[in-house]
């Protein structure tokens, strides 16, 4: 009996100095300061319940026409969940937009089980974020880390509610840097970091943070074919969250770079059929008439190699760069045309209109200012004209979550273009018809949303 105690002495041995040999680090001590200052995120949005809608292209009995008619319906509520970090001991937090988006109500949960009520203080479509504000003094936080010296292989830890089982903890390593993942509107101004980070439905709008215990990412979407984790998450860089929640304090929306270019990709025989010696680059495929790409004198066929010193390896880091440069800012860029190098100073314009700003007076009810749909107004500038080739229209800065626009799903960014039968052109048309507008009758209205025209109706009560 003792010899086979001694074997299985010498057996295990070897796996204790493997383990001291690669100091695999102990995450106890970091999980243990950062889990007070993750929350989890409850929301409740009031859904209306839609009443039978006749089949299309049939014709309904007399009898039956009366369940088809158009009726008030009682609302129900969907309940979602996400996860979410305090940045400031003042009560600010950051999540993800898509957790709290159209929210009727959102609640925090700490580790310690205080719960508060939240505020939007606005929200950025674009970078998937949402600052959000608790009334809360002396509250444990996390500290935003510049991601510029993030390294692939380096050590992070995620903190969250997968599934709803509240914070929980998982660790991997940094697997990429600077990914470019378009959206659904095939917009990429995101350079997400890629983990293989445990991250499952729930983790959303929950910290990425490295071994010093500050904060390296948001984590905000998983690649999966099951629903779960498979080893492929995606995190919004903390650089990039120090810049939106800056101006969402400010001025309550993301104002973001833009040339008006269409790029592609440059691949082998393109590279050298431009004289390059490799494929490098974003190729000028077309751009918009009159803007700032033309105006400061790029050209179609223009393969752009560094934007502002940043090189520009492929075509999806032009936008990563570009929507990072304040707008009106003048840049160098480098550019290869007709076979040799040349620096092109360019003057970015701005890339309005889309990003939807949430509005803290709103969220408490306070409607002071908004007319009768519930809106706030303002005239549109002649970029976003040019940006969306229309001749005019009324930005909405503010919508009143209790509001006729608000049920007619009407949000801060859109631009309406007809309100009635009358076409909007200018503040002072949109008051005007606003006051024609008969109560309690449905009316079309027609609205652009990222460059997209869109018909609703809308009913004055």
């Amino acid at each position: 009996m003792f010899a086979r105690l001694f074997i299985l002495l010498i057996v295990a041995l070897p796996a204790v100095s493997s383990a001291a040999k690669y100091n695999l680090p102990n995450f106890t001590p970091l999980i243990e300061k950062a889990s007070p200052a993750v929350v989890k995120i409850n929301t409740v949005t009031k859904v209306a319940n839609r009443g039978f809608q006749a089949p299309q292209g049939q014709q309904i009995p007399d009898i039956f026409r009366h369940l088809f008619e158009p009726r008030q319906m009682p609302e129900r509520n969907m309940h979602s969940m996400g996860s979410g970090f305090f940045i400031s001991s003042d009560g600010y937090l950051l999540t993800n937009n898509h957790v709290i988006e159209n929210a009727d109500q959102i609640m925090v949960r700490l580790v310690d089980r205080r719960e508060y009520k939240a505020i939007v203080i606005g929200t950025d479509q674009r970078s998937d974020l949402a600052l959000l504000k608790v009334d809360e003094e002396d509250l444990p936080y996390l500290e935003l880390e510049q991601t510029e010296n993030l390294a692939i292989g380096e050590w992070v830890v995620a903190i969250g509610s997968p599934f709803g089982l509240d914070f929980s903890a998982s660790a991997g390593i940094v697997s990429a840097i600077g990914r470019s993942i378009p959206t659904e509107k095939n917009e990429n101004y995101v350079p997400f970091i890629q983990t293989d980070v445990a991250i499952n439905p729930g983790n959303s709008g929950g910290p990425l943070f490295n071994l010093d215990g500050k904060v390296v990412g948001v984590n905000s979407q998983i690649y999966t074919r099951s629903g779960g984790s498979i080893g492929l998450s995606f995190a919004i860089p903390s650089t990039v969250a120090i810049n939106v929640v800056s101006q969402l304090k400010e001025k309550g929306r993301v104002d973001r770079g833009w040339l008006g270019v269409v790029i592609q990709e440059v691949d082998k025989d393109l590279a050298d059929s431009f004289g390059l010696k490799k494929p490098q680059g974003a190729l000028v495929a077309d751009m918009q008439v009159g803007g700032p790409a033309q105006k400061s004198g790029l050209q179609i066929g223009d393969i752009i190699l560094k934007f502002n010193q940043e090189v520009i390896l492929s075509s999806g880091d032009l936008p990563h760069a570009v929507g990072a440069t304040p707008p009106d800012t003048k840049v160098p860029v480098v550019v290869m045309r007709s076979g040799k190098k040349k620096t092109v100073n360019v003057t970015v314009g701005r890339l309005a209109g889309s990003e939807n700003a949430g509005s803290a007076l709103a969220d408490n009810g306070n409607t002071d200012g908004t007319d009768k749909l519930g809106l706030v107004v303002e005239n549109i500038d002649s970029a976003l004209k040019d940006q969306w080739r229309i001749s005019g229209g009324v930005l909405v800065a503010q919508v009143d979550p209790q509001g006729a626009a608000a049920d007619s799903g009407i949000a801060a960014g859109d631009v309406v273009v007809q309100l009635g039968f009358e076409q909007i052109e200018s503040v002072k048309e949109y008051q005007q018809v606003l006051k024609k507008l008969p109560k309690d009758s449905l009316v079309p209205i027609r609205f652009y949303r990222d460059g997209r025209p869109t018909f609703r109706t809308i009913r004055l009560q």
